[in-house]
This record gives C-alpha cells, structure tokens and sequence, in this order.
C-alpha cells in the first residue's frame, strides 16, 4: 500500500512541475493574409520572469530546442520552415558546454501556409520546447494548437 501511495505522489509531483513550463511561457497563436491564398501563421511565446525559451536550434546538445510538429492538411501546404524573430540571444554556457541560442521575454515563430484553393481550414499542431534561467531549468512542454485560415 505504502509503495502505491509513493508512486501515486511521484506521479502527481511529476505532473505539477511538467505544468510549470507552461506557466512560464504563455502561448498565443494567429494568422494574418499575406498574399493571395497565402496566409503567416504567428506563434508567439510570451516568458515570464528570468526564464528563457531556446530557439529552433539551441546550439548545442542538451536543452531541448523549440520544435514544431504540423498535422497533415489535403487542403494546404506549409511553405517554408518557421521562422524566428526576435532578440536572439547567444551565450556561452558552461553547464551546456558551449554557446547556446534562446529568447528572453518574447519570440515570434512565423510559418507561412498556402491554401490549396480559397477554402476555410485549421493549421493545427504542437510546440514542444523547454525554458531556463541561471539556476534551474523546467521540464520540456508541449502545447497543441488550432489556427483558423483562410475562408
């Protein structure tokens, strides 16, 4: 009984710090017409405190990069990789072994979509992606997400 009661709290504490990431980054997503049946995707992350968000390509092995996964759509096309803009930042971090790339405050990934003909749909997916600050660094997370485009 004592060994259940153990795992049952483990599991609980696992999941209360997994929510922590997501607590120091808040997610937004929106897509804005560029172009005849072309539309950017923006997926902002806004981080709280001194935490921050590593980019697509973190720089070195050992924190987890920012990522995306897309869900097949018959009726559009992502065009492109996503794309970062912000204030990156690179820095030499000896816990990593090396010059890591992240974000502090804010980041805007962008993806561009092209509509397959002039339809209403969704770009939907996830992003995983992992925060730190100076002393301590919050398990990976993962956010799903739906965008209306297009219509």
């Amino acid at each position: 009984m004592r060994k259940l009661y153990l795992l049952g709290s483990l599991l609980l504490a696992g999941v209360a710090v997994s929510a922590q990431s997501n607590k120091a980054v808040h997610w937004t997503f929106s897509a804005k017409k560029v172009a005849d049946k072309t539309y950017e995707v923006h997926m902002t992350a806004t981080i709280d405190g001194n935490y921050h968000l590593y980019a697509q390509n973190a720089g070195v092995d050992g924190p987890i990069p920012t990522s995306f996964k897309f869900t097949a759509n018959p009726l559009a096309v992502n065009d492109g990789k996503v794309a970062e803009v912000g204030k990156m930042v690179k820095k030499k971090e000896e816990v990593w072994g090396g010059d890591v790339q992240y974000y502090e405050k804010t980041v805007d990934f962008v993806q561009k979509v092209k509509l397959k003909g002039n339809v209403k749909t969704n770009l939907a997916g996830s992003v995983e992606f992992m925060v730190c600050n100076d002393t301590q660094c919050l398990p990976p997370a993962t956010v799903e997400f739906k965008v209306p485009v297009g219509g």
